[in-house]
């Protein structure tokens, strides 16, 4: 098993930095609602970040390990997509104003990428000691494949819950102030500590990305091992989501074959999974095919929308 050398995290750590970096300084400046053209923008960016270290990964590894990067980076773009529906939800139950929608995302990606850190350390630990792990895996996928093809309100009825379950339980800490009127996650009124809204959606967005990484860090490990390649591809995935969601949060329910797309993606990668060292398919062929059907679900949905009642019709 490959860690990596220190050169390859060192200048994946500085890529990271940097855009993270021009990220806080571009908000602070500008002091003001990220615009759709703004986010657009930071996705972008990142988007470029994730595709400069790719490029690094694939002159210092090798090409296959340049299409391992790729692929996986792309797996885990589509399935961090999702996570947008749930975002929506999220904010429209707390009530958190849009400006103030940004400040949670950053403090909920920063939590999953040290969460996910843990979870992939324990992935590779338990492939590289115990083979029959993976078929533990690949069950896993097929269950969250099934889940997205056919239960489609069930992330939904978890957020729903989660976000009953948070208030109460927070509450059993601290009170909780039913509105948001500031980006903080504390208060205080007269001399006590009230938890805001905002403490509450931070906490149901990690609940809900700890579901996800359960889907994602399995099916990225069907591609590669290489712990260096599975964190970075997750980091960068996970880095350009708060800006992304700013892009799509308006259209995002409009994608209706997304969900089904992600569930063939995991089924894909499950059956992959099971059939191990009996189906040898070259390195670029995960990649098309994930291309392919993350590219079909976004054109289907566009070429194809749901049909909605007109106004005034019963």
């Amino acid at each position: 098993m490959s860690l990596g050398s220190l050169t390859d995290w060192g200048v994946f750590a500085a890529v990271v930095l940097a855009g993270m970096v021009g990220d806080f300084v571009v908000t602070k400046t500008r002091r003001r609602t990220p615009t759709h053209r703004d986010a657009l923008k930071r996705s972008i960016v990142w988007i470029g970040l994730a595709l400069l270290f790719g490029g690094w990964i694939a002159l210092r590894m090798g090409s296959d390990a340049g299409v391992a990067y790729l692929t996986a980076y792309l797996l885990e773009k589509s399935l961090s997509v999702d996570n947008l529906f749930l975002f929506v939800l999220i904010f429209t139950q707390t009530g958190i104003p849009q400006k103030f929608q940004f400040r949670v995302l950053f403090w909920g990606v920063a939590g999953a990428l040290v969460m996910r850190a843990v979870m992939i350390a324990a992935g590779v630990y338990l492939l590289e000691r115990f083979e029959w792990v993976s078929y533990i895996f690949a069950v896993i996928l097929l269950v969250s494949a099934w889940r997205m093809l056919f239960a489609k309100e069930a992330e939904t009825k978890i957020v729903e819950a989660s976000c009953a379950v948070c208030t109460s339980w927070v509450g059993r800490i601290l009170p909780i102030r039913p509105y948001t009127d500031g980006p903080s996650f504390f208060v205080r009124d007269r001399g006590r500590l009230l938890a805001t809204p905002m403490l509450v959606a931070l906490v149901v967005i990690e609940t809900t990305d700890l579901v996800f990484a359960v889907d994602s860090i399995p099916a990225v490990l069907a591609v590669t091992r290489d712990p260096l390649i599975v964190y970075t591809s997750n980091v960068f995935a996970l880095l350009g989501l708060r800006s992304l969601y700013f892009v799509l949060s308006g259209a995002i329910r409009d994608l209706r074959f997304l969900r089904p797309g992600l569930g063939l993606m995991l089924a894909f990668i499950a059956t992959k999974m099971l059939l191990g060292d009996r189906l040898q398919l070259p390195a670029w062929t995960s990649l098309l095919v994930i291309a392919l059907i993350f590219g079909v679900a976004i054109a289907l949905s566009l070429l194809l929308p749901e049909a909605r009642p007109r106004r005034g019709a019963r």
